[in-house]
């Protein structure tokens, strides 16, 4: 069976993380070589990265420079954990992607798609998913479950305010528009188990 790119995209308290581990679960159980994993992070040096762009005030890195760092961090990723994995024919499974720096740095943070794609091809030689999920959630379910996260004390991503979560939603959208046949939408309103079902569906023609 040959390798698979498959990641999991969205704004804030979409779920991504609990369907990372549910989805990755059910490929295994169907006797697939799984690789699950995260941006930024995912390899001893991106995970280094990470602890830069996560940690701190919001103020702290300006959109510029986080993309800066998240295409090293991703170009370390691709690099060393991603490729091998699909090499040996692994699905690779993974938390965000460059489509999440398009949205964050783009549509939240101004920055034009194609500087946010050069640096792409420069540090991971414009490697995209298979198929990329986009799940979406009402923005009034998506603001109470962020609000819970947040007593437990939210990342530099997460604590962004309600205007960058607005345009984050927007872009992404677009984003999934324009590229129908790598990406599907989900409605992460569902019940877990009903969202990874949703998932399972949409690669069946792999499976």
């Amino acid at each position: 069976m040959s390798g698979r790119f498959i990641t999991l995209e969205g704004g804030e308290g979409v779920g991504k993380s609990t369907q990372l581990r549910a989805l990755s679960e059910a490929l295994a159980a169907r006797g697939i070589d799984v690789v699950t994993t995260r941006e930024p992070g995912g390899s001893p040096g991106a995970e280094a990265i990470r602890t830069l762009l996560m940690e701190g005030s919001d103020d702290r890195w300006n959109a510029r420079s986080e993309a800066l760092l998240f295409a090293a961090a991703r170009a370390d990723h691709v690099a060393r954990t991603i490729r091998p994995a699909l090499a040996r024919g692994a699905w690779v499974v993974c938390d965000r992607f460059v489509d999440s720096s398009r949205a964050y740095q783009g549509g939240g943070g101004g920055l034009s798609d194609a500087d946010i794609l050069a640096l792409h091809r420069i540090g991971s030689e414009t490697l995209l998913p298979d198929r990329s999920f986009l799940l979406t959630l009402n923005p009034d379910e998506a603001a109470r479950r962020l609000s819970v996260r947040d007593a437990a004390g939210a990342d530099r991503m997460g604590s962004k305010p309600a205007d960058y979560q607005q345009r984050l939603a927007a872009r992404f959208a677009e984003i999934a528009a324009a590229e129908p046949n790598r990406w599907r939408i989900i409605d992460a309103g569902q019940t877990p188990d009903a969202v990874t079902s949703s998932l399972l569906a949409e690669l069946d023609e792999w499976l």
